[in-house]
């Protein structure tokens, strides 16, 4: 196949290339073919009328544009890798000539991937800021506090309500001297000081005592729900049932026990401080290799096509609605509960889909520069990383991986390569 290749714009390319009159017929031919069983023909069964007669009612291109849709697909692939051009966009087509004798002659305008050059003396001397990791007593202590909490209990008490108890409770509101709706509850365990109830009601059971009688004043707010409660004072008659109060576990042996596969409270307190450690190093490593990145993209002369930024916001976003939904939230409940319209929310993720490309650009500038070789052992590593991230055997992994998906693992691979370089290289900030 010939086509003709031209650069219209920095980053975007127009190809003209035929479809010939040859496979533009065999393309008509199978269009009939799906779309004669939608046809009505006055004497002809549905889906039984000749090609021809319904050329003649319809007119001779009526199969014409979804011919072209047949075989567009195949020939535009081929001029793509006629001029091995790596698209970023869906095509612009445009229908330039079309005959019987001659084909169909098609103008395609895309976006093409930038090329980024980037100087060795710049990758090789990226700098970062260096954190030193170190684990505090206090950061110790709070995630021993996380775990005490999470097994703590709560006992029945004999005292008055303190701040922080569960008083349960039997509860009947009035306004104006008359019950309302929704205004009653029995047994209903209240927590002191969650401000689960309006107004001060909590605090007025402060100090109370089980068998205790009272009756407690709030204010609904101005803005509540409830349009004829809203700024109405409510009278509530209480009885308490019961006081009970948050015990937590001694720090010791049996604790350490309880929450960790460690025999002793001073192994699972090490082990707490080592996976401080862990997540700090991770955390210092990430923000590293950030700014090394952001340092290249800065010092490094590069034009992207809006396109390539607005389809990362497309994946971030799908990312996110998939992650939302899996906790049993749909996308859309989720943004009218944010306040936000799709545009607001594009916006708000434009800076770092931005960021992500550009990086991503001149890790594979470098991996190119660089020339990385693969091994078999890399492939394999990876594969064994997405093996255990979706439960799928290596060897039917490689079985279903088409050569399309190898190549896009090969590039994954070489940037991770460029990553550790530049990690390697990197120069402290003095």
């Amino acid at each position: 196949m010939s086509s003709k290749f031209e650069m219209i714009e920095t980053n975007k390319a127009k190809i003209t290339f035929v479809i010939s009159p040859e496979k533009f017929e065999k393309a008509v031919e199978q269009a009939y073919k799906e779309n004669r069983g939608k046809i009505n023909i006055p004497g002809f069964r549905k889906g039984k009328a000749p090609r021809k007669i319904i050329e003649l009612n319809f007119g001779k291109g009526v199969f014409y544009e979804d011919a072209i849709n047949i075989a567009l697909p195949d020939i535009y692939d081929a001029a793509i890798e006629e001029h091995n051009l790596d698209t970023v966009s869906r095509p612009e087509i445009d229908v330039l000539e079309m005959s019987d004798e001659t084909g169909v002659t098609i103008c395609a305008e895309v976006y093409t991937k930038p090329e980024i050059v980037v100087d060795a003396a710049v990758y090789k001397n990226a700098e970062f800021s260096p954190i030193d990791v170190v684990v505090s007593d206090d950061e110790i202590n709070a995630e021993i506090d996380k775990a005490r909490e999470q097994n703590s209990r709560f006992v029945n008490v004999e005292r008055p309500i303190e701040d922080g108890d569960i008083a349960t409770i039997d509860f009947e509101g009035f306004i104006d001297g008359e019950p309302f709706e929704g205004g009653k509850g029995s047994d209903y365990d209240l927590t002191i000081g969650s401000k689960s109830f309006i107004d001060n009601f909590e605090e007025q059971l402060i100090g109370k005592s089980i068998a205790d009688d009272l009756e407690v004043n709030v204010t609904f707010p101005e803005e509540y729900p409830a349009e004829e409660y809203a700024g109405k004072p409510a009278l509530f008659k209480v009885e308490i049932k019961g006081v009970k109060t948050k015990e937590l576990p001694e720090l010791n042996d049996d604790f350490a026990q309880d929450v960790s596969e460690f025999d002793t409270f001073a192994e699972y307190k090490n082990s707490i401080k080592e996976k401080l450690a862990d997540r700090k190093e991770l955390e210092a490593k990430n923000k590293k290799e950030d700014e090394l990145v952001s340092y290249i993209i800065e010092k490094t002369p590069m034009d992207i096509p809006e396109i390539m930024i607005e389809n990362q916001v497309d994946q971030m976003i799908n990312d996110f609605a998939n992650q939302i939904t899996r906790q049993g939230i749909a996308f859309e409940q989720y943004m009218q509960y944010m306040g936000q319209d799709m545009d607001a929310f594009r916006a708000n993720y434009k800076p770092g889909a931005e960021k992500q490309v550009k990086g991503r650009l001149v890790l594979e500038a470098i991996s190119k520069a660089e020339a990385f070789e693969i091994s078999e052992e890399d492939m394999d590593k990876e594969l064994e990383r997405i093996s255990n991230t979706y439960g799928m055997p290596m060897e039917k992994l490689k079985e279903v991986m088409r050569p399309e998906d190898r190549k896009s693992l090969e590039m994954d691979i070489m940037i991770l390569k460029a990553l550790s370089m530049i990690n390697e290289n990197g120069k402290a900030k003095k």
